[in-house]
């Protein structure tokens, strides 16, 4: 691998002199490829709710725990997503794949709170096991989860944490007796910044080095140093 630290230069951005907007800019832009769960929540009255957020990963598997970013409309209220969860302390996350980008595009628009996002986008809602909101029958995997924690920034933002109780994954992609899933196959998405995505079929693979195979391949590089 070329060493490029000899024609590099960096350029340090102080947080806080800049706005938030320009902020977002800058994390969007450089944390990137995010995972991007569209989650699907219903309101006590049985409105339902689905909307994409890619400030979202899972944290831990022991509790299983998934991090929720969710900002805040420009007069502070809450968000559908964030409403319902309070209220039921229920949500899922469908992971999403190439296949439904166009949809998932549909539910991010700004529609009124009594719009069914699901039916705009031609997505089927089948129902929860453990919790009484919906999975998309069309995505590759559902986490039914409960809140676990929720977290206000401020007035801006909201994070929840919900733990996973149950999952829907489609067949072809999990082996149910090593637990080994199929990620060429899973084919997700990942937001990049602006209005850019990428996708994961481009991947490789690279082990975990133990210590001894660590100095291992040290010793050549050594040699023909010297």
């Amino acid at each position: 691998m070329p060493d490029r630290t000899a024609d590099q230069t960096h350029v340090a951005i102080d947080f806080s002199a800049i706005t938030p907007r320009e902020r977002y800019k800058l994390l969007i832009g450089t944390v990137v490829p995010r995972p991007i769960a569209l989650v699907t929540t219903r309101h006590p009255d049985g409105t339902l709710n689905a909307a994409p957020y890619s400030f979202f990963n899972c944290l831990s598997a022991d509790p299983a725990i998934l991090a929720l970013g969710v900002e805040n409309h420009a007069d502070m209220s809450f968000k559908d997503t964030t409403q319902n969860i309070r209220l039921t302390e229920e949500f899922t996350v469908n992971i999403v794949d190439h296949a439904m980008v166009d949809a998932m595009n549909v539910c991010a628009v700004p529609f009124a709170s009594h719009i069914d996002e699901l039916a705009e986008a031609g997505l089927t809602a089948a129902p929860g096991e453990m919790v009484a909101c919906p999975y998309i029958l069309q995505a590759p995997v559902a986490l039914e989860c409960r809140r676990y924690v929720s977290l206000g920034l401020g007035r801006s933002r909201e994070i929840v944490l919900g733990e996973v109780i149950n999952m829907h994954i489609r067949t072809d992609l999990v082996d149910q007796e090593r637990f080994y899933v199929d990620q060429l196959a899973l084919d997700a998405i990942g937001r990049m910044g602006g209005h850019g995505y990428s996708t994961t079929r481009d991947q490789f693979d690279l082990p975990t080095m133990s210590v001894d195979q660590w100095a291992a391949a040290k010793r050549p590089l050594a040699r023909a140093a010297g």
